[in-house]
């Protein structure tokens, strides 16, 4: 079988923790369960094989803590900043058992020694992630709290609320200046998506919100666009596949897929919300088919042709084109201050849609080589676009709430769901600017 050897890819998380909001009108919520993640590594289809190794990694096993918000469903004014979930977890996801490793695309199993791995028999970018309106959606028994979140109006002079704050979030991410996950906060992500749009429409970026922004916000989005729908869960959404993400690669190595964990991991990246806020949602719903709950409404998709690509290490924003206009942006991950991107323009090289991962751990004759299979929990999750610079590329991420809180060794990291977008409307050939 012919296969793509993709760039070397080293990209490793670091343990961050952003900054708590005040979540009192809010629903309660479960923190998203604690898994390892990969560092990662992808190799030209021109170059060896590569060798390099990364970095020691510290052999604390990663967690995630819980999110420590005991509020009710019902919004209420407040005075502070940003209303939403609470958010103190270490944004860790590194598996310590890597040491070098590269990307390959395929779709039939891989053999390593004697060590098989089946592809997986299902798409993973099939199961959500794509921005596009489900014909499952309704407005039919939605809750007082969601009610009021797709009725908000914003005013000058009043106080945040959570309701608005989650309308503002909505309405960036129609216009293609994405605040990350939607959590029903004002975060960091969210206020660099406000200073973007302003940036999009020629506006002065002070991050204030305007009549002037508001009327362009809502300019050219439906009047009756509910932000928060009703969802009627499937048989297919129960059946899934779904498994736990076992740690280490030899373990990886003999899963079929790196799969969603389990259904609130799917439904979260399929609506393109933080998962903790999911379940704040749902939070007396059991998941079963049949079932209706509550989710974002993601939109309508990107439809135009990105023909330059900048990402900025200083903000952590990947600006998309089309010529000279701005025409999307998204919060990514771009190198950290140990390990810094290069500066330079490059250009895509190749771009694979679920990838594999060929996984080196050990040393000397201890050195071990598994594939990994594809998967939204995979180490680049479901898209990697390497660059001709060797070693780097844009690709997605398995904890997408950790995007612009986590730091990597060079990467271009985004969302499934971002990473998807940018896919979908580029070629090979385009150029990247990394400043």
């Amino acid at each position: 079988m012919k296969k793509l050897l993709l760039p070397t890819l080293t990209c490793l998380l670091a343990t961050h923790s952003y900054a708590a909001v005040d979540a009192q009108s809010a629903p309660k919520t479960a923190s998203k369960p604690a898994a390892t993640k990969p560092v990662e590594a992808q190799k030209t289809a021109s170059s060896p094989t590569p060798t390099a190794k990364l970095k020691p990694v510290n052999d604390k096993a990663p967690t995630k803590a819980s999110a420590t918000a005991n509020t009710p469903l019902a919004s209420k004014t407040s005075s502070v900043n940003a209303i939403g979930i609470t958010e103190d977890d270490k944004q860790n996801g590194i598996d310590n058992d890597y040491t070098d490793g590269a990307g390959v695309a395929g779709n039939t199993s891989e053999v390593v020694g004697d060590n098989t791995t089946v592809a997986p028999t299902f798409d993973p970018t099939a199961v959500g992630n794509n921005k596009t309106t489900s014909t499952n959606f309704n407005n039919l028994n939605l809750s007082e709290y969601a009610q009021r979140v797709n009725s908000a109006d914003w005013q000058s002079g009043q106080k945040v609320n959570s309701a608005t704050t989650l309308k503002l979030q909505a309405l960036l991410d129609w216009n293609h200046t994405s605040p990350g996950p939607i959590d029903g906060g004002w975060g960091m992500n969210a206020k660099k998506a406000l200073k973007n749009f302003q940036a999009m429409h020629g506006l002065p970026q002070d991050g204030r919100m305007s009549e002037k922004v508001w009327q362009l916000l809502n300019k050219n989005i439906p009047a009756n666009q509910p932000v928060l729908v009703g969802y009627t869960l499937t048989e297919d959404d129960i059946k899934g596949p779904y498994q736990a993400t076992p740690s280490g690669s030899e373990a990886k190595s003999k899963m079929k897929g790196l799969y969603y964990q389990d259904i609130q991991e799917m439904l979260a990246e399929r609506f393109h919300m933080d998962i903790r806020y999911l379940k704040k949602l749902n939070a007396d719903k059991a998941f079963k088919a049949g079932e209706t709950i509550t989710v974002f409404n993601p939109g309508d998709p990107l439809k135009q042709k990105i023909t330059r690509i900048v990402a900025k290490k200083s903000d952590n924003i990947l600006y998309a084109y089309n010529g000279d206009k701005l025409i999307a942006t998204y919060p990514t991950t771009v190198g950290s201050s140990d390990t810094p991107s290069p500066t330079g323009t490059y250009t895509i090289v190749n771009r694979v849609k679920n990838p594999w991962y060929r996984a080196t751990s050990g040393e000397g004759k201890d050195k071990k080589v598994f594939m990994l299979p594809p998967g939204p929990n995979g180490p680049v999750g479901v898209v990697w676009m390497g660059l001709s610079k060797p070693s780097f590329g844009i690709h997605g991420s398995p904890i997408p709430e950790g995007i612009s809180r986590q730091a990597s060794h060079g990467c271009v990291r985004l969302t499934n769901w971002d990473v998807l977008e940018v896919y979908a409307n580029v070629d090979t050939g385009t150029k990247v600017d990394l400043q």
